[in-house]
């Protein structure tokens, strides 16, 4: 089966490796960022182009979800099968004659950052149950993780990750804004983190809460209050508290 990927971004970047590191050839990677394009094409041996997409019997469109639809327009092949990986929108986004599908990892990318991509979840959804099975199969290949998932299912799966990893990671960004702004080092929070976070694997995350709003502690929360000059993160810390609160009925 002959791949194209249509992006130069993280996902592409990191679907690329996935491949190229499960000894799947990739035809080709295709976009308009010639710098990132070639990046990908030195790293794992792809043909990259800016100007034509070539033959596939699949291709696999990982840009933007605002682009998804005006490039799926430039694919003019019929027999074939075309694949978004967006959590957020349906496969009709796509427009074309071809037959539509969704292939859509559920993790965070970063070009910087490795992964184990035997872990990731892959969520697939064709129009036809051949074109299901021919991407599951070449989902497995990738990871031990791969599930079907409608529309409809998939849209609240993202909504999740954006909750579990998006939100988390930037109150990752607020604390460090206040250790930095204390000259305390934000190397110290780093086993903290990874404690959270390993936590919830053996505990449900509303058992594993802590802290001073489950605990209902009103003067720990007036001191910290008082401490913050900075009215976004004043309005996070109240608000994130409330919701604990509310939470655990306090």
């Amino acid at each position: 089966m002959k791949i194209v990927i249509l992006g130069s971004g993280n996902v592409a970047f990191h679907l690329a490796k996935a491949l190229h590191q499960n000894q799947i050839p990739v035809a080709q990677v295709f976009g308009r960022n010639e710098e990132a394009l070639a990046q990908i094409s030195g790293l794992f041996n792809i043909p990259f182009s800016t100007e034509n997409i070539g033959d596939a019997d699949l291709y696999l469109i990982a840009v933007n979800d605002d682009s998804i639809s005006d490039i799926s327009t430039k694919i003019t092949k019929k027999d074939c099968i075309v694949a978004h990986t967006s959590g957020s929108l349906p496969i009709d986004v796509l427009t074309g004659s071809y037959r539509k599908a969704s292939f859509y990892p559920l993790q965070t990318f970063s070009k910087s950052k490795s992964l184990n991509y035997s872990e990731i979840p892959f969520f697939v959804e064709c129009e036809n149950a051949d074109d299901q099975k021919t991407l599951e199969n070449l989902a497995h290949k990738i990871s031990e993780k791969v599930m079907s998932s409608d529309f409809e299912k998939r849209k609240y799966i993202h909504l999740t990750a954006v909750f579990s990893c998006n939100f988390v990671n930037h109150l990752f960004a607020r604390a460090r804004e206040i250790s930095d702004a204390q000259n305390i080092p934000f190397d110290y929070f780093l086993p903290l983190i990874e404690e959270t976070t390993s936590k919830i694997r053996e505990l449900e995350p509303k058992a594993a809460q802590t802290g001073p709003a489950v605990r209902n502690d009103t003067r720990i929360l007036e001191i910290h209050e008082s401490l913050i000059t900075n009215p976004e993160q004043l309005q996070i810390y109240r608000t994130m508290n409330a919701s604990i609160k509310k939470m655990y009925e306090l």
